[in-house]
């Protein structure tokens, strides 16, 4: 079997992302009324996505969706790696299709000519940087098993899910089938928890997918504690260590946790001037750690690339770097 040529390909929700900063007298109005969870992720459908994108002040609109803006990242790091995800054949997913090629990455879904829009996610930005999601997810619901690039996979280091795509039965077929094909071909394959309330709607699917199917695991303190459904994160370290080969879990300002069987390697926060958005934090995390494993990195230096790359992204607003993550890489020696 020949060498693979790319480090990761992505398979996640193509989205455009609607960022704007706001006050918390509109998150607490906007909850009042409409049930918006501040700091989470909600699903909303194609009326509400028009009705909040006009109550929403000046923003900013880029490609984006969770595991899309991991690979933006690692891209900026230098890595060279492919997307699986759906948009449909309107503006809106020419936008994206743009983007992401534009970042040197492979994306070849075939767009839906007729039904869905291209999905959205507005972001809400507080002062205390928090980001609050409210996400159209159109088009990229539709992914299905057939759309599983099983060449592009095969020819990748490691095949990275998103988890935000988890809410439909054909994803999560489609997830299967992108693990399946990576592990016949000798790869790993990693998936991000995403969002705690994600992992609410589906922890009996994604307790499977992280036990029979997935080698390294991305996640949040609130979502692993989620994933386990235990108070404290020394439970949920005790529980995912023996589940996957490793385990990569942030906590904000605390830094991070690298779990790699019996080894266990603690990452300090990077220090930023000032927190602006938090948007992106653990997508950043993700591409940084990534790419230092595909790079055959020690799990210290990954992490410390995972620091690196989260302190960039939650300097500004928005989920995707703004400088060359590839300059910044001898910060982790």
């Amino acid at each position: 079997m020949s060498e693979p040529k790319l480090g990761v390909v992505a398979v996640g929700n193509a989205l455009v992302d609607v960022i704007a900063q706001t006050s918390e007298e509109f998150i607490a109005d906007q909850n009042k009324n409409h049930g918006m969870e501040k700091g989470a992720m909600t699903l909303i459908d194609e009326t509400r996505a028009v009705e909040l994108y006009s109550a929403m002040s000046d923003g900013t609109e880029t490609s984006g969706g969770s595991a899309a803006n991991t690979m933006a990242g690692f891209a900026s790091f230098g890595g060279k790696g492919g997307f699986i995800g759906k948009v449909a054949s309107d503006e809106l997913g020419k936008v994206f299709q743009n983007d992401i090629r534009n970042q040197g990455l492979q994306f070849d879904t075939q767009p839906i000519a007729i039904g869905a829009h291209t999905g959205r996610c507005m972001i809400l930005v507080t002062p205390d940087a928090q980001r609050t999601m409210n996400t159209f997810l159109g088009a990229s619901v539709e992914l299905n098993a057939e759309d599983v690039d099983k060449d592009l996979i095969a020819n990748a280091k490691v095949t990275y899910l998103e988890g935000y795509l988890f809410d439909k039965e054909q994803a999560k077929q489609a997830f299967k089938t992108a693990a399946e094909t990576a592990h016949k071909c000798g790869h790993r394959v990693s998936l991000s928890l995403s969002d705690p309330f994600c992992v609410d709607r589906h922890r009996d699917d994604f307790l499977d997918l992280v036990e029979n199917h997935i080698d390294i695991l991305f996640a949040n303190e609130d979502e692993i504690k989620s994933l386990y459904q235990v108070d404290s994160f020394d439970e949920a370290k005790a529980k995912v260590s023996k589940n996957v080969e490793i385990a990569a879990l942030t906590r904000g300002e605390k830094g991070a946790v690298i779990i790699n069987g019996d080894d266990e390697f603690v990452i300090a926060a990077e220090a930023v001037d000032q927190v602006i958005d938090t948007t992106g934090a653990g997508d950043q995390f993700a591409a940084g750690f990534l790419y230092g494993f595909t790079e055959d990195m020690d799990m210290a230096t990954c992490g410390k690339l995972g620091a690196i790359a989260a302190a960039e992204v939650i300097s500004h607003i928005g989920p995707r770097p703004l400088v060359s993550l590839a300059e910044l890489k001898a910060k982790a020696a």
